[in-house]
């Protein structure tokens, strides 16, 4: 989303990297690494979703400091890899991000946590919502976990970026109602057409390629 050094206090930078570091942690531990070195096509998703990621972020609109907009992508990335190597996938997109200059190294954690850890895990928690729901036609997984899962991931992270930009006293409730949060709404259409027809076209062609997509469940 843009954080930039001057945004967050001393006591919300700590806050944010240790909730960082505990969602990293719980990410790295939770990945079978041997299954992983063994599978070179999702070494080539995992890599290459991380490349085209750190490119497409270069691409963004905005005004003032932190209220950056442009497309995630998280959902079909969690979708593809699950939600911890989606997790790594995306932050290394984000260390190509502070290579090129984009975002400073000093907020790496707080982008972190707003850019791909936030949307990750709610794209995740739909999912699972959507498997316990037991729904037996593919297109329940196409709109509730690519189309409405990517629209709701946006606005999840897009509040928390608000909360924390609140709460350090940069912006009052007001400017941040009328810089960023009443134009919400419209990022989530966006963000749910990308990931949606990713997810559409992946599902048609190349199925084993979303790892979350038990192809049993749907007639």
């Amino acid at each position: 989303m843009g954080m930039t050094e001057n945004l967050l206090s001393t006591s919300q930078w700590i806050t944010t990297l240790l909730l960082f570091l505990v969602i990293l942690v719980r990410a790295v531990r939770s990945i079978d690494w041997q299954a992983f070195r063994k599978d070179s096509a999702l070494q080539h998703s995992f890599f290459g979703a991380a490349v085209v990621l750190g490119f497409v972020w270069q691409l963004r609109a905005g005004i003032s400091p932190g209220l950056a907009i442009h497309i995630f992508g998280i959902t079909a990335l969690t979708l593809m890899l699950g939600w911890a190597l989606a997790v790594l996938s995306g932050l290394l997109a984000l260390v190509i991000t502070v290579i090129t200059g984009r975002e400073p190294l000093l907020m790496f954690a707080a982008n972190g946590l707003v850019t791909v850890m936030a949307p990750a895990l709610v794209s995740h928690w739909i999912m699972l919502w959507e498997r316990r729901r037991d729904f037996r036609n593919f297109f329940a997984y196409i709109f509730f976990c690519g189309f409405f899962g990517a629209g709701i991931s946006v606005a999840a992270a897009g509040t928390v970026m608000c909360l924390m930009l609140w709460t350090s006293g940069v912006y009052t409730f007001d400017e941040l109602v009328h810089e960023y949060l009443r134009y919400l709404p419209l990022f989530m259409i966006p963000e749910g057409f990308v990931n949606g027809t990713l997810v559409t076209g992946l599902m048609v062609f190349h199925p084993d390629r979303l790892t979350t997509l038990d192809q049993r469940r749907y007639r």
